[in-house]
């Protein structure tokens, strides 16, 4: 486990109450959640043309081919597009307040892009471009067990 990314001993950033993350149904993102808990950020790569991408797909956007490889990747980016949000998106936000919500682009993985919380003052000024870390926030006591990646600023 990256214990220097861990989240274990910090506040929770979300509140209690918001559906647990799991994998599909046919495990599709397993791979992901499992090496969230392990405290790894993994991403999938071709094993045929080389292409990252994210999210989750059975086949590779590019070549077509099946079953493209898990690999990790340091969690490391940089914002490339951001949002406060104010409206709660789902009841136990309700009194939650503002929060940010960040587009992160990872060099280290062709530049694939996800979705994440920005940690921190929630009204605290965003520059596009600034670089951020990955935070692992484990939830060993939920049923089942999971863990979220979030950023804060590096």
């Amino acid at each position: 486990m990256n214990d220097t990314n861990d989240a274990n001993d910090e506040k929770r950033y979300l509140p209690a109450g918001l559906p647990i993350p799991v994998s599909e149904p046919d495990g599709l993102s397993e791979p992901y959640w499992q090496g969230l808990r392990e405290g790894v950020l993994r991403v999938q790569r071709c094993t045929h043309c080389g292409t990252w991408q994210f999210g989750p797909e059975w086949i590779c956007h590019r070549c077509h081919a099946f079953d493209p490889a898990w690999v990790d990747v340091a969690p490391r980016g940089r914002i490339y597009s951001w949002e406060r949000v104010w409206h709660p998106a789902h009841a136990a936000l309700k009194d939650h307040g503002a929060y940010l919500v960040v587009l992160v682009e990872l060099p280290g993985a062709g530049n694939v892009r996800m979705v994440g919380n920005l940690l921190g003052d929630p009204m605290q000024a965003v520059e596009i471009g600034a670089e951020v870390e990955g935070v692992f926030e484990h939830h060993p006591d939920a049923q089942p067990p999971y863990a979220l990646l979030q950023w804060r600023r590096a």
